[in-house]
């Protein structure tokens, strides 16, 4: 087998310098209440003030700018739950290529809007009977698009890693960085970021109970994969993690911890009453890691990356006034 070549911290400077002037540089908050009720001190990487509401943004205009003048006229194919979907319609839409989005017909209606929104092309699939996968590839061939995955791919994983090297470069080096897992580009290239750039911090992915796919596979030292998985975090929906993102995360994270449903709405409405930030279930993964994934944080300087913002309002309404 061919030994896979992984990307490193060189190009996630790389990937910061293509991405100056089109991504945020997002704020990084505190908060006392969260110190206090952890006893540590937390630095939270508001990437729910991202372009498009999402760090996924930096992935996929990373990816994009990189196309040769044959494929921006061809266009761009992408599959995603809504972040990366929207990411990819904004990211062609500001470098001027048709894009095509194949998404699960279950997804959040905010973003099944917001992409068709940015001019993209919808198509929806059932994620419970249908192989995303293979729709893409075959409408990509057919099309003669390129398709750029929502994780694995080293454009991606790299333009993901900019938002640690952020918070790094803004708040110095950190004890422990906690970090939202679905496929595992936000988890990858964050890793890259802290090893090089604070060697000594210990860097956890967090993944809902329900598709805890990233920790068996740490476990087993080998991907796996499952049923998709039923949870309110749909940003974290993967069945697997990618070849790339596994082979980092194998190497640089500590570990992977998983979050209840539960968990996820109370971290949400932390944010809501506290910090009076909007943050999808998906985004309050790191959070609810940093209170119930049994970590020791006292004392400690912690980063938290909030990966997004995009929510339906009413069900935004409904988790936040009744829960799961």
């Amino acid at each position: 087998m061919t030994e896979l070549t992984l990307p490193t911290y060189a190009d996630v400077e790389a990937a910061a310098a293509r991405l100056a002037g089109h991504a945020h540089r997002t704020p990084v908050l505190r908060s006392r209440t969260a110190d206090a009720a952890l006893q540590a001190s937390l630095y939270f990487k508001c990437e729910n003030l991202q372009r498009m509401g999402a760090f996924k943004f930096r992935g996929a205009f990373n990816a994009l700018s990189r196309f040769s003048a044959d494929q921006r006229r061809a266009g761009v194919l992408a599959f995603s739950s809504g972040n990366h979907a929207q990411a990819i319609a904004l990211s062609a839409r500001e470098l001027g290529m048709p894009a095509v989005i194949v998404m699960p017909a279950d997804a959040p209606a905010a973003k099944l809007q917001a992409t068709r929104g940015y001019g993209a092309e919808v198509i929806t699939y059932d994620r419970y009977s249908e192989d995303r996968d293979a729709i893409s590839r075959r409408i990509a061939a057919e099309r003669g698009m390129t398709l750029i995955p929502p994780f694995d791919h080293a454009d991606v994983i790299t333009g993901q890693g900019t938002a640690a090297k952020e918070l790094f470069d803004e708040v110095g080096p950190l004890d422990v960085l906690l970090v939202c897992l679905g496929g595992g580009g936000l988890l990858a290239g964050s890793a890259l970021a802290a090893r090089a750039l604070s060697p000594d911090c210990r860097v956890y992915g967090v993944e809902p109970e329900a598709g805890n796919d990233g920790q068996q596979s740490l476990r087993r030292g080998e991907v796996v994969h499952i049923a998709p998985p039923r949870t309110i975090a749909d940003g974290a929906q993967t069945q697997h993690l990618g070849q790339l993102t596994f082979g980092i995360i194998r190497r640089d994270v500590n570990d992977i911890l998983t979050v209840n449903d539960a968990q996820l709405v109370e971290s949400m409405r932390f944010y809501a009453e506290r910090m009076k930030l909007v943050v999808e279930p998906t985004g309050a993964l790191s959070l609810a890691g940093a209170h119930h994934g049994g970590l020791s944080l006292k004392g400690l300087r912690v980063g938290v990356i909030i990966s997004g913002g995009n929510v339906d309002l009413p069900r935004y309404a409904q988790l936040l006034s009744q829960g799961v």
